[in-house]
């Protein structure tokens, strides 16, 4: 606090000093080994539909941290909502962006700071704040998938609570055919941060029969929230012993009565962060 010389409000102030520290890890984050690279799966995976750079921060956040977050309005500039700047699918997207654009549009177009704001916290002129906004959007409507979060069930809601029993009943029973059957026609399965995305109904299908759910692999799953979404703690059942055995978390996204995607974080440690054991005894 002693650096602050009130040439601009406090919050400008305390913006500037993150948004340079997040810039300078993203040009360190470029010069480390990929996240991913020493993982080792238990079987072959099938062949993805595509490949891409993992986005590297990418991990779920309870919503009940969220919920504690004082502020929940932004500023006037915003164009997202704050409900949709938390969802995976605008957060996945969003680190498809070069850093400076990334920044620019998490100033303008989420916390709302007017271009002369954005520009004063990232140390440039308002048309370079303006030239890297237009850039950032044109970019992330490519990136994000059609519009959809206007129908999804309202959190917490009869609908929703509705299609989160019946994949939990399907899951845990290990019914590939009835959880295909909950999916868009375009549904994506991803597995942050391994750069494997697998999209539609068949391919789904495939890595469940032959990865998740193969040989009757049988799950808990215990519910939760993330990033404003549908998520549980995943636990895997050990025929040999009462010990369900940590295994990752799943976050789902959900348009109308259907799921659009899977979003299986296969880090155990997350796990804790949602107030969730490693382990767990059956009854």
């Amino acid at each position: 606090m002693g650096g602050y010389e009130e040439r601009a409000s406090v919050r400008t102030w305390l913006y500037r000093i993150a948004t340079n520290r997040c810039l300078n890890v993203l040009r360190a984050g470029a010069r480390r080994p990929h996240e991913y690279a020493a993982y080792q799966p238990e079987v072959p995976f099938p062949e993805p539909s595509h490949r891409r750079a993992e986005p590297s921060w990418l991990e779920p956040y309870p919503d009940v941290l969220l919920d504690q977050i004082a502020d929940h309005m932004p500023g006037p500039e915003a164009r997202y909502e704050v409900r949709e700047s938390v969802s995976l699918a605008f957060l996945a997207a969003l680190q498809q962006l070069p850093p400076r654009q990334r920044a620019v549009l998490v100033l303008r177009d989420v916390l709302g700071f007017r271009a002369v704001e954005a520009a004063h916290i990232l140390a440039t002129t308002e048309n370079a704040v303006t030239s890297a906004l237009k850039r950032a959007r044109g970019a992330l409507a490519h990136e994000l998938p059609a519009p959809g979060w206007e129908s999804a069930p309202l959190p917490n809601s009869p609908q929703e609570r509705r299609i989160v029993d019946d994949f939990t009943r399907a899951f845990e029973a290990g019914d590939v055919d009835a959880i295909v059957a909950m999916l868009t026609d375009d549904a994506w399965l991803t597995m942050p941060p391994l750069p494997l995305e697998y999209q539609g109904v068949e391919a789904v299908r495939r890595f469940l029969a032959t990865v998740a759910l193969r040989h009757g692999r049988r799950h808990v799953l215990i519910p939760t929230r993330a990033n404003g979404q549908p998520a549980f703690g995943c636990y895997m059942r050990d025929p040999r012993t009462p010990i369900l055995h940590a295994h990752g978390v799943l976050v789902l996204t959900l348009t109308g009565d259907r799921i659009t995607a899977l979003t299986r974080f296969l880090d155990n440690s997350l796990l804790t962060v949602f107030g969730l054991p490693r382990s767990l005894r059956t009854r």
